[in-house]
């Protein structure tokens, strides 16, 4: 019998919920119901036929909305919110019925009047990541409505929705007061040479090789990075662009540097071709360009060469020590190299089987060359992830192990910055405060651009009690990085909150629920910053989340587990939640 043919469509979808729709129901059922039904009746669906869109779907709090046009569904969600705006001035804060959108253009399957599919799944998840009030669209909604519509758009960089397979790229509508029609300033480039080195392409026959050409990209990025004249932009940001087609002048322009390094690899058997092409970004010329066919076991030097012929192009100085270290490269086994690839790659997915199957493919390198600091370090790192999340039976018995994987690290390759990295973390969580701070300033000593080295010294400092400076290091990992991890705005919320600088640390906090809006610890210090504001059901709210994401979550354990030198600052969080009648 031969299957049904499934209808499909292209179409712009507009999805709405009320933010903390539980509390207000949970405070006051009847008046949240009908405050809700005149919000619709009276300004939802007059917009929505006003711009010819059709419901076909509610459920509850919110409704999903089909439009054949895009510029017709992001105008409708900028009427809905300005009319919700214009009805909430009168109505306490706690109270306000505030709508969060997601706008997508999509591909979808239609069955009666019903919509199906990722473009549908995308909008729903789009609108969880808008602020209350706010709308949040698709790359695709983004290209068709920027030049149309006159509008402010922030990029919120390549983002993992829940249940969609592929990152995927927001934009959050910015409020009014912003400048119309402005894209977010390009970056400053800095005043000396400055790169970005685009993942190399798997050109092998075999797709799993991918994790080789990832890995001669990343050695390639730290080579660069160890020249104290050189900017260098982290692996990171570049590898948003990874298996795109991409313009190398606005790679330039979204990273803020002057050149762009691209290359690929193919591996076949004992063979080994790489090409690789230095770019000028402004301008797109070829500043240098060359192929390497050699034996596999040739790597070590044809990364040698790459370094080296940039370095010449760009008549870059080399300091006598940085020489020394940038040929270093920690092991000649082949194999070796090979397994701490892989390794790697697991291990920096920061999930517990991934970075179990990782740990074991870090000490298989060892037990071949047992001399590799840079595997031993890694593995160590691994160890303290397994501690800070409690995936394993004894967190302490791994942090030890960890701190001393670490120590044997940097004596083996004491002028490795990943090794000194990976000890200054270890350190931190084991609240060896100065001692930490010294690893993460060698590290940054030994590789200037190292992401690693300014984000460990930024959370150090936070935990060692100075979050001036912590903001400092964490501004010059976040310029490395411009796609830096959310993680990133948690640590600027917590320095700016220890220094009460409290407004700045709401718009951090914000910004980060928005990129991930599952880190319970993100809810929870926003609900002591309510507490402290007095705005105790905000802080409800922000509480009620934190423990919707985890609900064994207890601050006892995170007093267990935050590494604060000063016992005020974590007792600043502990009394911020008591105000709002929290437990803590």
């Amino acid at each position: 019998m031969e299957a049904q043919r499934v209808e499909r469509k292209l179409t712009a979808i507009l999805a709405a919920d009320v933010a903390g729709y539980s509390r207000l129901m949970g405070e006051d059922e009847e008046g949240t119901l009908a405050a809700l039904t005149a919000h619709r009746r009276e300004s939802v669906e007059p917009a929505i036929a006003e711009h010819h869109g059709r419901v076909f779907k509610t459920m509850g709090d919110g409704f999903l909305v089909e439009f054949a046009s895009v510029v017709d569904a992001v105008r409708c969600a900028l009427a809905i919110q300005e009319a919700m705006r214009a009805r909430n001035e009168a109505v306490p804060a706690g109270r306000r019925i505030e709508f969060r959108i997601g706008v997508n253009l999509g591909d979808v399957m239609m069955q009666g009047d019903d919509l199906y599919g990722d473009g549908v799944n995308i909008a729903a998840r789009l609108e969880a990541l808008a602020e209350p009030g706010g709308i949040c669209v698709s790359e695709a909604v983004h290209q068709q409505a920027r030049n149309r519509l006159k509008l402010a758009f922030e990029d919120l960089g390549p983002t993992t929705l829940k249940n969609i397979a592929e990152p995927v790229r927001p934009y959050r509508i910015r409020r009014a007061g912003a400048a119309p029609g402005a894209e977010p300033a390009p970056l400053r480039l800095p005043d000396k040479p400055s790169i970005a080195v685009l993942p190399f392409a798997n050109l092998s026959a075999d797709p799993e090789q991918e994790y080789f050409s990832d890995g001669i990209t990343e050695d390639v990025i730290t080579d660069l990075s160890k020249i104290s004249g050189f900017f260098v932009i982290a692996r990171n940001s570049t590898f948003v662009y990874k298996g795109k087609s991409v313009n190398v002048t606005a790679v330039g322009r979204e990273l803020g540097v002057r050149y762009v390094l691209e290359g690929s690899v193919r591996k076949a058997g004992g063979r080994l071709r790489i090409t690789a092409q230095l770019i000028e970004a402004a301008t797109g010329g070829h500043v240098w360009a060359e192929r390497y066919d050699r034996d596999i076991g040739d790597i070590f030097a044809v990364q040698d060469d790459v370094t080296r012929q940039i370095v010449t192009a760009l008549a870059l100085h080399l300091k006598p020590a940085e020489r020394e270290r940038i040929f270093e490269r920690g092991t000649g086994s082949f194999e070796a190299y090979d397994l701490f690839l892989r390794g790697r790659e697991l291990i920096v997915l920061h999930t517990k089987a991934e970075g179990r199957a990782g740990q074991e493919l870090m000490r298989r390198a060892i037990a071949v060359d047992p001399r590799f600091g840079k595997a031993h370090a890694l593995l160590a790192f691994a160890r303290v992830h397994e501690f800070i999340n409690r995936w394993v039976d004894d967190p302490a018995a791994a942090l030890d192990e960890a701190r001393a994987l670490a120590e044997k690290a940097v004596a083996l390759a004491p002028r490795d910055s990943e090794c000194h990295w990976s000890l200054g973390v270890a350190l931190m969580w084991g609240r060896e405060h100065d001692r930490a701070l010294a690893e993460a300033r060698t590290c940054i000593a030994l590789e200037p651009s190292s992401v690693l080295g300014h984000s460990l010294l930024g959370s150090a400092l936070v935990y060692a009690g100075a979050p001036a400076g912590a903001l400092e290091a964490l501004a010059a990992a976040m310029r490395l990085d411009p796609h830096y991890p959310d993680v990133v705005l948690y640590f600027v919320a917590q320095a700016h909150f220890n220094l009460a600088q409290f407004a700045e640390a709401e718009a951090a906090l914000r910004k980060r629920i928005v990129r991930n809006p599952n880190s319970e610890t993100t809810h929870v210090l926003l609900a002591s910053l309510y507490g402290h504001q007095g705005r105790p059901a905000e802080a409800r709210a922000a509480w009620d989340e934190a423990l919707r994401i985890n609900p064994d979550y207890t601050f006892a354990h995170r007093r267990a587990v935050l590494p604060f030198r000063n016992p005020a600052d974590l007792e600043r969080m502990a009394e911020g939640l008591r105000k709002a009648g929290l437990p803590a």
